[in-house]
């Protein structure tokens, strides 16, 4: 579906919540890579002092929301399955047919509340969670559980919460009913409020290893060779989520061309970038996923630029091109320049969409950047 477009049914509002091709983390079926966060909230269950609301913090798409899901559905539906083995589980897997688990995966289960940007009136999603959601948990966490022991809430994602939503939040959590559990996914927790977190136990969930990310890359999109799934793990910073979109967009041809560019500093081959500036002046759903690739492989590349100036040695070259070019670089212009040249770079980019400015031009001026630190 179109961005922007109006949700008519269900199925339409979901993937406008959820625009991609795998499934989305209440429906995600395994979890790869955070086996101890796993046990720590198993722990927790398991001491009869479960905390209210816990904080599950970590960069976007290393499979935080996956977690939420899979804990709440272990709240919801793991145990009637303890009963029947007669013993606690040592995971948080739930039957396929687990009572009450289809109803979490439609997610229209009675002690289940999901807080997101919902819909506005015209049918188009909202660009933050609106506290009139917000008052609704706070009636459905203070109900009787409905199926079982548990009334569970997830927040994906806080940060997308504005003031009077966030405040509305932590009023719920100054006032923790018993048998709630509050899951709050959160990739930049220090943006959030210090009094919501402070009242919530935190739980870091770290980058997954490029290994985790090429088994799952392998698993979501089987059209990927071996060796793309190893670069698309190495510029996806341990994020599934953001291998997943790059290896849909053909961001590996994109990143080639882009280092073609880089490697031509500090005289920049202009016919070359003019090139690869104009594929960003077109308009249309490709044309935006590549932007997105873009913006972050651009900023992800300054990253490991200014990265190796401070630890040393060399960065992994995901294409040949990129073999020396940081040390080039490095050796001639200081880190300080570097880290200006990235700071207009990324200031440029985020003006783009925020003003909506002319891409191709934003393009030819990051680069012109780029080619000011080394002069």
């Amino acid at each position: 579906m179109a961005r922007g477009k109006v949700a008519t049914d269900a199925g339409e509002r979901e993937k406008l919540e959820w625009p991609h091709d795998w499934p989305p983390p209440w429906r995600a079926e395994r979890l790869l890579g955070h086996e101890a966060a796993e046990q720590t909230l198993l722990a927790a269950h398991r001491s009869a002092r479960l905390h209210h609301a816990w904080l599950i913090a970590g960069p976007r798409g290393i499979g935080k929301a996956t977690l939420a899901w899979r804990f709440a559905r272990f709240l919801l539906c793991g145990q009637q399955q303890d009963a029947l083995f007669g013993g606690p589980s040592d995971s948080l897997d739930v039957a396929a047919d687990a009572p009450g688990r289809s109803l979490i995966e439609a997610r229209s289960h009675p002690d289940l509340f999901h807080l997101r940007r919902t819909l506005n009136d015209t049918g188009r999603l909202r660009a933050e969670i609106a506290v009139d959601d917000v008052r609704q948990l706070g009636g459905f966490m203070h109900m009787t559980p409905a199926m079982g022991q548990w009334r569970v809430a997830i927040v994906d994602s806080a940060d997308e919460m504005n003031r009077n939503s966030a405040n509305a939040v932590l009023k719920i959590l100054e006032e923790p009913p018993p048998n709630a559990v509050l899951l709050i996914v959160t990739h930049t927790p220090g943006r959030l409020l210090p009094t919501i977190r402070s009242r919530c136990r935190r739980l870091s969930l770290q980058p997954l290893s490029d290994a985790v990310v090429g088994d799952l890359l392998d698993r979501h999109a089987p059209g990927t060779s071996a060796d793309e799934r190893t670069a698309l793990a190495r510029l996806a910073e341990g994020s599934i989520g953001r291998a997943l979109e790059l290896s849909g967009a053909g961001s590996l041809e994109l990143y080639g061309e882009m280092v073609a560019v880089l490697a031509t500093l500090p005289d920049l081959d202009m016919p070359r970038l003019h090139g690869f500036a104009e594929r960003f002046a077109r308009r249309g759903e490709e044309a935006n996923a590549a932007w997105r690739s873009l913006n972050f492989l651009f900023d992800g590349w300054l990253k490991s630029l200014a990265r190796q100036a401070a630890v040393g040695g060399e960065g992994v070259a995901v294409v040949p091109a990129e073999r020396g070019l940081q040390a080039r670089l490095l050796a001639a212009a200081s880190l300080d320049r570097w880290i200006e040249a990235w700071e207009k770079v990324a200031h440029l980019l985020s003006r783009a969409d925020a003003v909506n400015l002319d891409r191709k031009q934003t393009v030819l001026g990051s680069f012109l950047a780029l080619q000011s630190a080394m002069r």
